[in-house]
């Protein structure tokens, strides 16, 4: 076995381990070994180690693998969740106890035959959504180590992303279950308030926490929900609540007016959101645009209204009675419950605005579902060190308002921002409605699985933030990365109104010229090269690689009279330089 090959999903070794060409013992010693060579990554709290893990091995001959549907698959635990025999720390040594009994969700893992192997980094008393917020160090991104991964399930996104677990569990209150997800190429599924249970599950805000789950795909997170829904008597939290029918929405809902996007990707996220409602519209679903106020107001109330002092109830106590202990920022956002006009009078009022606010949330999501960012940038970790607060209050814009409007969510990919940059979207939906959510994102992922496409090189106009970009965006094209042509072109400034660049392949000489790379379905290339007007067309560019593909070049009649502008190096450089005189 080729241990750096080896892909652990719940799928992929369920088909192994019946086969007989993989072994659970197998397995385990490759997530060992792949958590002590990613040590510096942060991930872990308590890493795997076999002294823990053989008695869950030993088990399993005991156990029949054919009827247990998670019959040696190893899991990951985010270590504010109880799996007994491995302490709980929250993020904080000094809060640390050593539980006796698994909480609920991990319980029933286990009884369907899941392997829990270790307790995953976090955001201290999963207070954050950076992933940065521990004494136990920051938990790199699985992708792009210098941006953050993540929080607060920093570690349980990260170790599945880089295969230390088949799947791993999360909590979420304000989109922890979700933004690790976006930011590491993975599923995360939210559950509906109550539906999984949050017995032994360290409390944030009890009235909202949610215990959640990353996978690499949907079929893995819906056969976990599948094992751990169900009423569990003793939690007085846990709540009956069905997932729903498989069936699409009757309409899919979008954020009217442009979003807001952040951070030193604001510009590729903003254009990875517009292809997505371009994926989106070509389900051919009803499309429905309603304002954001609500979802903006309801989650207003999680960190600027008085619920932050449920966080305070819960950990207030702790934290006086050991200064110093707890992260400083951490500290800083949790006695923010602790100001004058955070009192009772204030908390039943906003209780009761948040009521009109959930009756309006359940009205306009009958049978429907709303689709934003899951994220709408992401960040450096140095940026995150120099703006701790602002950089984490950015990335709960589109999180932060669900389980207030209890709501249920999933989170899913949709494509890249750029190389190595992950974009994904939420879907959300009423109460009880999981199953609505994923017949629409398996509809999705089917829909843009199925579309062949081709690469456009452009190198004026539809660039991105120039004018004819719109048309790049109404033909179903996503922005892929910026290039250059070989060194065998030179580029024109053609007399048209307005004015236009064309570039001419040169049989000797020529530069290499700026370019930015498109994917375009194929449905649609054949409308847009219809539209270019002469002297321009689409033909094989060549790229700086050597490589060939479409793009736009010049006829030669059209630089009769043109201005030679090769020397700017590009379009952009060009215009620059117009607009500097």
């Amino acid at each position: 076995m080729n241990d750096n090959q080896l892909r652990i999903t719940i799928s992929t070794l369920r088909e192994r381990y019946l086969n007989g060409t993989l072994t659970p013992e197998q397995v385990i010693q490759t997530i060992i070994d792949r958590a002590q060579a990613d040590e510096d990554k942060h991930i872990w709290i308590t890493p795997p180690s076999l002294a823990f893990i053989q008695r869950y091995l030993d088990r399993l001959d005991q156990l029949d693998r054919t009827q247990l549907p998670l019959w040696g698959i190893p899991f990951a635990v985010k270590d504010n969740i109880d799996v007994a025999g491995m302490p709980t720390t929250a993020g904080c040594e000094d809060f640390s106890y050593l539980p006796a009994d698994h909480a609920a969700v991990v319980e029933r893992l286990i009884e369907a035959g899941a392997i829990p192997v270790g307790k995953t980094n976090l955001d201290q008393f999963a207070t954050g959504l950076v992933g940065t917020r521990s004494p136990y160090g920051e938990t790199h991104n699985s992708l792009r180590p210098e941006l953050i991964s993540g929080g607060s399930s920093s570690g349980s996104a990260v170790a599945v992303a880089l295969g230390q677990a088949a799947f791993s569990l999360g909590t979420d209150t304000a989109g922890s279950g979700r933004v690790p997800a976006a930011l590491n190429n993975l599923v995360g599924l939210k559950p509906s308030v109550g539906a999984w249970s949050i017995k032994g599950v360290v409390p944030a805000c009890e009235s909202l926490d949610c215990v959640t789950v990353f996978t690499h795909n949907l079929e893995d997170a819906e056969l976990v929900d599948q094992v751990v829904r169900g009423l569990q008597a003793n939690d007085p939290w846990s709540k009956d609540i069905s997932a729903g029918e498989h069936k699409l929405p009757v309409k899919i809902l979008l954020p009217e007016g442009p979003l807001d996007f952040y951070g030193p990707f604001a510009d590729s996220y903003k254009a990875a959101w517009e292809q997505a409602v371009v994926d989106l519209k070509a389900l051919k679903l009803p499309i429905e645009y309603v304002e954001v106020e609500l979802f903006q107001v309801a989650a207003a109330l999680l960190y600027e209204g008085p619920w932050v002092a449920e966080r305070w109830a819960a950990l207030g106590s702790f934290i006086d009675a050991n200064p110093g202990v707890t992260f400083p920022v951490t500290e800083q956002v949790l006695r923010g419950a602790t100001k004058p006009e955070f009192d009772a009078t204030s908390v039943f009022k906003a209780f009761h605005k948040l009521q009109g606010y959930k009756l309006a949330a359940s009205k306009l999501l009958q049978d429907s579902v709303l689709v934003m960012p899951t994220a709408g940038g992401t960040w450096t970790r140095e940026q995150v060190a120099a703006d701790p607060i602002g950089t984490n209050s950015a990335m709960g814009k589109y999180t932060n308002h669900c389980n207030l409007l209890d709501l249920c969510a999933l989170a899913v990919q949709s494509g890249e921002a750029e190389k190595d940059l992950p974009f994904g979207i939420t879907l959300f939906a009423s109460s009880g409605g999981e199953g609505m959510l994923f017949e629409l994102a398996e509809t999705f992922r089917f829909s843009k699985e199925k579309q062949p496409s081709t690469l456009v090189a452009v190198c004026g106009l539809h660039m991105r933030g120039l004018p004819l970009e719109r048309q790049m965006l109404e033909h179903g094209a996503a922005f892929v990365r910026e290039d250059y042509t070989s060194a065998t072109y030179k580029l024109m400034k053609l007399q048209t109104v307005p004015p236009k660049p064309g570039l001419l392949k040169q049989t000797h000489g020529g530069a290499s010229i700026a370019v930015e790379v498109w994917e375009m379905p194929l449905a649609a290339f054949g409308s847009f090269t219809a539209a270019i007007p002469g002297p321009l067309g689409i033909g094989k560019l060549e790229l700086k690689d050597g490589t060939s593909i479409p793009g736009f070049i010049c006829e030669a009649y059209g630089a009769v009279g043109a201005e030679d502008i090769t020397a700017y190096g590009g379009w952009r450089k060009a215009i620059e330089a117009v607009n500097a005189v």
